[in-house]
């Protein structure tokens, strides 16, 4: 194509994508959620900077379009370069095939994709180099495929936002990232709810008719290409345009001024607000949520908790025995669901160890994770916090200085580390701990003969274990007591490890294996950690960052959030079992009082040997808020929807769910407190020590 020609079918895609948009806020503006009774500045605000925001979309999306063009020329398969570009592909084709991968780590599809793209270049650069007479034709073909693709994913966006504005009267939130997240669930959900294979049929249809009308006169412009300058050149000013085209998006929010949400969200694109929803992470309770008055919110909450009054969620905790500065070792399980042990009715025998220690130490039979993610798991034990909707603190902008578990022991003398086998810029976690005034230690700090095994999400745990009990050497050196929480990672999908420590094979890659795995190498550590002088005077907390599934009949199944908690300290702790509901922000708290410590808490955590502790759990996905009670589960969804289940008792730990018709007002307000009232705390830095 010559410098025309490029220009042209990059205009084509912008007007598309534009018309489109215009065609978008006029649905909206006509569907019947929609209160489109605004003043007449508003309607002229929604479509001038409507269309400023769909023509810079529309640019920004372009851009795959430009480097295709940019990059087709047939320079590149004259001799010698052809048949060396060619040799290259064949040996990277190859080494995918018959070598193991980073892609391999990632479990099948990984690869295959990988094996797919290299194979599927490999061949038609084979063909245009052996074939030139099929070029020009070849180019057209593959011109069109991306046309189409464009047309295609452009009108299902516009399909996807009708659905998602008349359920919700939003353009895209982190709802829409949501869904992304939960895959599996959100494409069976959508299939049974609407008939998507005709919808899909039609427009495979209108964007091959679309597609055929914008292309049709383009073939005999794929036999010659611009050189290299007019290519540069148009590289150039294409960029100029991308470029501004960032700029003004971001500007035009500026113009989101409106008294009317409808107005504002139907001003702006679709499309960018996906986009700063991923970024954002988080999901407004105001707008979404059903609320209670502030006042009434922190008074449910002060009262539950005994804080101080005010809206502030602060307790003076005193203790009138002297405070023991024992060790800490934090061990966080990567997806240890409760079903996994013995002690829950699992068969297997994969976790000796762990069954082991929950006969010797405190055991807690009803605790319940607060998400299904590490980052949840995380914030859960680091901040003692309800989960908000959205994305985890630990993921999000502003995350340090936090009054924090952390913080309490280093006002009692403690260091305080976090301790990674794989690199903890995954999840933000190294910018999370750093700024709440931990140490770092991750796969970065191992020296090369520290590591025996690893995959893609980190050291082995036995080499983690092997790097904590020289960490924690040190740290008894220094005559400063510690707390150190580690985060394990070979329970985790590819799920393998060292052959030869367990009786199922590391190349099996089963969930059985990994869990048995982390137990053996939690059995070697406690083993290696009691012959250190530092043990008799160390706690040791074993639990879980979530469990292995969240998926069931519910959108929250209790028996997904189950997990396991032992704190173990054989001259210290008396065995005994804990049979109360509790949450995974009472670990840390029940902990303090066992130390006696004497604080001002910020945390909504309890010590559950606290005589005034009230037994409830929190648990939560990225959109669904739950809170159980007295046997009552109340779930508030977006859309300021609330739901509660009955759970019935069960000796298995199944927590069977009935619906109730009528919701429990007193349940219903006591699960909005604690996240309306978190979410205040959060907004506006109360939980801040600077």
């Amino acid at each position: 194509m010559n410098f025309k020609q490029t220009s042209i079918s990059i205009f084509k895609i912008v007007a598309f994508i534009v018309a489109l948009g215009f065609i978008t806020r006029i649905m909206l503006l006509c569907l019947p959620i929609t209160d489109a009774h605004f003043p007449a500045i508003d309607y002229v605000k929604v479509f001038l900077f409507g269309f400023v925001n769909d023509v810079c979309i529309a640019i920004i999306a372009s851009i795959f379009m430009e480097l295709h063009l940019l990059f087709s020329s047939n320079k590149k398969y004259k001799k010698p370069f052809g048949y060396l570009i060619l040799g290259l592909l064949l040996c990277l084709l190859g080494y995918l095939y018959f070598f193991k991968t980073i892609f391999d780590e990632y479990g099948n599809a990984a690869p295959l994709v990988a094996k797919l793209v290299v194979g599927l270049a490999t061949l038609i650069f084979a063909i245009f180099l052996f074939f030139p007479k099929t070029r020009q034709n070849f180019r057209f073909g593959l011109f069109s495929m991306l046309f189409f693709v464009y047309v295609f994913l452009f009108l299902l966006n516009v399909v996807s936002e009708y659905f998602f504005w008349n359920e919700f009267g939003v353009r895209y939130n982190f709802i829409a990232v949501d869904y992304l997240v939960y895959t599996n669930e959100v494409i069976g959900n959508i299939f049974e709810s609407y008939p998507i294979i005709p919808m899909l049929v039609v427009l495979v249809a209108i964007s091959l008719i679309i597609t055929y009308l914008f292309v049709k006169n383009s073939r005999k412009e794929f036999k010659y290409f611009m050189n290299w300058r007019g290519k540069l050149v148009h590289f150039l000013i294409y960029g100029m345009f991308f470029v501004s085209a960032l700029y003004l998006l971001k500007g035009a929010e500026k113009f989101e001024t409106s008294d009317s949400v409808f107005a504002n969200e139907i001003q702006s694109n679709g499309l960018y607000k996906f986009y700063k929803a991923a970024k954002s992470a988080s999901l407004s309770f105001e707008e979404f949520y059903q609320q209670i008055p502030e006042y009434k919110a922190f008074a449910i909450t002060n009262s539950i908790y005994q804080n101080i009054e005010g809206l502030q969620n602060v307790k003076i905790i005193t203790d009138s025995l002297p405070e023991i500065k024992k060790n800490v070792v934090l061990v966080t399980i990567e997806s240890l669901s409760g079903s996994f042990l013995a002690h829950f009715g699992n068969k297997e025998n994969i976790t000796p160890n762990l069954d082991q220690l929950a006969d010797e130490g405190i055991f807690f039979t009803q605790l319940f994770a607060t998400g299904n993610r590490t980052v949840r798991g995380l914030e859960a034990l680091t901040l003692s916090l309800p989960p908000t909707a959205g994305e985890s603190i630990v993921k999000r902008e502003n995350n340090g200085d936090y009054f924090s578990t952390g913080y309490v022991f280093r006002q009692k003398g403690y260091t305080t580390q976090f301790l990674y086998g794989g690199f903890s810029y995954f999840d933000n976690m190294k910018k999370f701990y750093e700024g709440n005034g931990y140490q770092v230690i991750d796969r970065n700090m191992f020296d090369k003969d520290e590591i025996t095994f690893a995959n893609i999400w980190g050291v082995c745990d036995e080499d983690m274990f092997r790097k904590a009990l020289k960490v924690f050497d040190e740290n008894a050196q220094s005559g400063k007591p510690f707390f150190a929480q580690i985060m394990s990672v070979s329970n985790h999908r590819p799920f393998t490890y060292p052959d030869g420590k367990i009786d199922i094979p590391g190349n099996v890659k089963s969930r059985a294996g990994g869990v048995k795995y982390t137990d053996y190498a939690i059995g070697k550590f406690m083993e290696e950690a009691k012959k250190r002088s530092w043990f008799e005077n160390t706690i040791f907390i074993f639990t879980a960052d979530h469990c292995a599934s969240s998926q069931g009949k519910t959108s929250i199944p209790l028996v997904n959030y189950h997990i396991p908690a032992i704190l173990y300290a054989p001259d210290f702790i008396e065995p005994q079992q804990i049979t109360k509901v509790a949450s995974q922000i009472d670990l840390l708290p029940t902990l303090f009082g066992l130390l006696h410590f004497s604080y001002e808490s910020k945390f909504y955590g309890q010590n559950v040997f606290d005589s005034a502790y009230q037994p409830r759990a929190l648990a939560a996905t990225y959109e669904e808020l739950g809170y159980f009670r007295d046997s009552i589960l109340t779930i508030l969804s977006p859309v300021k929807k609330i739901s509660q289940y009955v759970i019935q008792s069960d000796s298995t730990y199944h927590y069977p769910a009935t619906k109730i018709l009528e919701i429990n007002p007193k349940y219903a307000d006591e699960a909005i407190a604690h996240y309306q009232t978190a979410v205040y705390i959060i907004e506006n830095e109360k939980n801040k020590i600077k």
